[in-house]
């Protein structure tokens, strides 16, 4: 949003404009298992904010590990390494006016406790959404095939099924994705961008 003071006083001279940009940024952490819905939910919600004029980048996880934490493993370590760069992105986009979504897993409650306390240090908005979709619908979904790699035993490690997920006790929102469509779960998360003042 845009507010321009125009001074058109008579003898003021040129006329002079000052603008002033408002702006509010926000991260909104999708956390989740597999298959949850998460990235679906979080570009849906993107679209909606954008066509709102808001500033929206979506920080997808399989894209951070290409470009951000290539190299990293699946390791307790090495997942912690990567949740922490992903929030560190997310809180410098936020506190420069965008609202970042992070569809991202985080298995780890201390991992993501860290991230909030990194945003709350530097005073920016930090909004945790648990896409509480269980694991027998998202082995279905299988969107990447993982659960069946999982079953075949061609894969381990993974994230609710032979790997630790923890899910947030008090989240500020919680979505049941599997009793709901996709515009209808956007249509809650934004509600609650709503609620906070950030959309």
């Amino acid at each position: 949003m845009t507010t321009t003071t125009t001074n058109t006083a008579p003898g003021a001279g040129p006329t002079i404009s000052q603008e002033r940009e408002v702006t509010s940024g926000a991260t909104v952490w999708l956390t989740g298992l597999p298959s949850a819905g998460k990235t679906t939910i979080a570009y849906e919600l993107a679209g909606r904010l954008r066509e709102e004029g808001r500033r929206v980048e979506v920080l997808d996880g399989d894209e951070i590990r290409e470009f951000i934490s290539a190299g990293l493993g699946f390791s307790r370590a090495d997942r912690h390494t990567n949740v922490q760069r992903i929030g560190f992105l997310a809180e410098l986009l936020a506190r420069n006016g965008v609202t970042a979504l992070v569809p991202v897993i985080a298995p780890y409650a201390d991992s993501r406790e860290a991230v909030r306390g990194r945003h709350q240090e530097n005073g920016t908005t930090y909004l945790e959404v648990h896409v509480a979709t269980p694991v027998e619908v998202c082995s279905v979904r299988d969107v990447k095939g993982l659960y069946a790699k999982q079953a075949a035993g061609e894969l381990t490690g993974l994230t609710g099924v032979d790997d630790p997920y923890e899910a947030p006790k008090s989240p500020d929102l919680r979505i049941e994705s599997h009793t709901q469509t996709v515009q209808e779960s956007a249509a809650a998360l934004h509600a609650l961008l709503t609620e906070k003042g950030l959309a």
